[in-house]
């Protein structure tokens, strides 16, 4: 992470943009938004713990209520489609009662699915505990990443930032190690343990929220001009910081830089309604804003369309098909993949403020893009020889599943959440982000909910050559339309899409309280 001393931030006087660099940091500021943005990621154990635990619970779901696999395939993917729900609803109880409060949502719902899986007597209240569980990890996967961009300092905002997809793995890990801690349980016990159970860090989580502080961003909009400079006094790297912040959130916000007090009237072309920002952003947008989105919704697919999803949700049924038997040995294996992907998005979180989003994200996808080809090579050798077990085949599927993880946890895992956190303007962020997240669930259901069917129609392997080459289009796309946005402010973030400078120090109170979205057409 890089220190305050050594970031440089834009600041605007008479017109020009000039250099300043920042006044030693203070840790204990960058402590405290370290604790806020741990504390809202831990919203997303819950959606990491649910995907770690169905890989290895669908094998003993499917052998107890002897389901079909179409069945196992829409009880897996499903939730993907539920969260859908949750997500739009996030964003917008996000922006009417803040961010903080929307965190608990996620988690008592979330609660309310686990115990409703964890209870479940037969497939049909099984997929209601389905529905509830994925409608609270919309709210989570959505909040999360919102909040901690808006109360992280620009320098360590990658790292802080990369929190929830930290979180994600970990949870898919404790889902890994919850098959394999609960595979000897009785059958009709074991899988509804290992659901159940998640309903722990979801409870966790509702009592550690009421420590957090709002977001800045969401209080400058309500005109809470007092509790936003509190929090971010306590959040930024010196006074002088916080005074830039909270000037620059304020120009977003359309409030005039001089207008000053505890709490102000925002204006209402600013604080608009939802059908105006429906408007702003998808209706009728401006051209930077409509790229804004098409980043956004293309970092979303090209994520779980390169099929993250099957490697993570059914690595049981990958390993089996390569020769690997016995549910010990194959709970053990995915084991190492959560570990494996634990492990690099700890690396990764390190990587952001200091390499840049586009190098991470380009390598990343490209070795992706190697590690499927090389996974589905040795499985349609696998294919075509069943009764031979190879052990160095054996080896290059393990290795290249766990190059894979390890690949996707060091770029392309994190660096969406982080990016789609921080490009949009201010009054579109919850919509836009939700949106993204809405296409990143689509993609998921669809590539989680035809996995195995698609392997019966092109064989195993032939689907990760399929995934490596959607992944190598993905690469062209990030290459081509993805700038970086290391080391800016979330106020700047529009002049990288082409919007004019959105500081307004000159500006009469009427040009002030214009929309940003709408300065681009000037």
């Amino acid at each position: 992470m890089q220190s305050w001393s050594r970031n440089l931030l834009d600041y605007h006087t008479d017109g020009m943009i000039f250099r300043k660099a920042m006044e030693p940091g203070k840790k204990s500021n960058v402590k405290y938004a370290s604790v806020c943005a741990i504390m809202a990621s831990m919203a997303c154990v819950i959606l990491g713990y649910d995907i770690g635990v169905m890989s290895g619970a669908a094998i003993y779901i499917k052998k107890d209520l002897k389901i079909t696999d179409v069945q196992l395939e829409i009880l897996i993917g499903i939730i993907s489609l539920y969260s859908l729900i949750g997500s739009f609803a996030g964003a917008r109880t996000s922006d009417r009662i803040g961010r903080r409060l929307t965190v608990v949502f996620a988690a008592v719902i979330f609660f309310v699915g686990a115990l409703l899986m964890g209870f479940s007597v037969n497939y049909g209240m099984l997929m209601v505990g389905r529905f509830v569980a994925g409608v609270g990890v919309g709210y989570g996967g959505m909040i999360a990443p919102v909040y901690t961009a808006e109360i992280s300092p620009a320098a360590s905002r990658g790292f802080l930032t990369s929190f929830p997809e930290v979180f994600i793995n970990l949870g898919i890990l404790l889902g890994y190690l919850s098959n394999y801690a609960f595979a000897g349980l009785p059958l009709h016990l074991g899988w509804r343990v290992m659901l159940g159970i998640g309903a722990a860090p979801s409870a966790l989580l509702a009592l550690l929220v009421f420590c957090m502080p709002e977001s800045p961003r969401w209080l400058v909009m309500k005109g809470r001009l007092a509790d936003a400079r509190a929090v971010l006094e306590k959040t930024s790297a010196s006074p002088e910081e916080a005074a830039e912040r909270l000037a620059d959130i304020k120009v977003a916000a359309g409030i005039p830089k001089d207008l000053d007090g505890d709490v102000v009237t925002v204006p209402k072309e600013r604080n608009s309604g939802e059908m105006q920002v429906w408007k702003d952003l998808i209706l009728s947008p401006t051209p930077a804003i409509r790229r804004i989105l098409l980043s956004a919704v293309g970092l979303h697919f090209f994520q779980q369309a390169s099929g993250c999803d099957s490697v993570v949700l059914y690595s049981p049924s990958v390993f089996r098909s390569a020769g690997i038997t016995g549910d010990n040995k194959l709970l053990g294996v995915t084991c190492a993949v959560g570990v494996t992907k634990t492990l690099f998005i700890l690396v990764a979180t390190f990587l952001l403020d200091r390499v840049g989003r586009r190098p991470l994200l380009l390598t990343s996808t490209g070795g992706m893009v190697i590690s499927l080809i090389s996974l589905g090579t040795a499985l349609t050798v696998v294919g075509h020889h069943p009764d031979a077990k190879i052990p160095s085949v054996v080896a290059l599927c393990i290795a290249s599943t766990l190059a894979f993880v390890a690949f996707f946890s060091i770029g392309l895992g994190p660096i969406t959440g982080v990016y789609n956190s921080e490009i949009f303007p201010l009054q579109l962020r919850a919509l836009g982000f939700a949106v993204g997240v809405a296409c990143n669930r689509v993609t998921s259901a669809v590539i989680s909910m035809t996995f195995l069917s698609l392997s019966k129609a092109i064989t195993i392997g032939g689907s990760f050559f399929l995934y490596s080459g959607i992944a190598a289009v993905g690469w062209v796309f990030f290459f081509t339309c993805l700038p970086e946005t290391r080391g800016r402010t979330l106020e700047e973030m529009g002049k990288l899409f082409g919007m004019p400078d959105t500081d307004m120090a000159e500006a009469d109170d009427t040009a002030a309280k214009e929309k940003v979205v709408e300065m681009s057409t000037k």
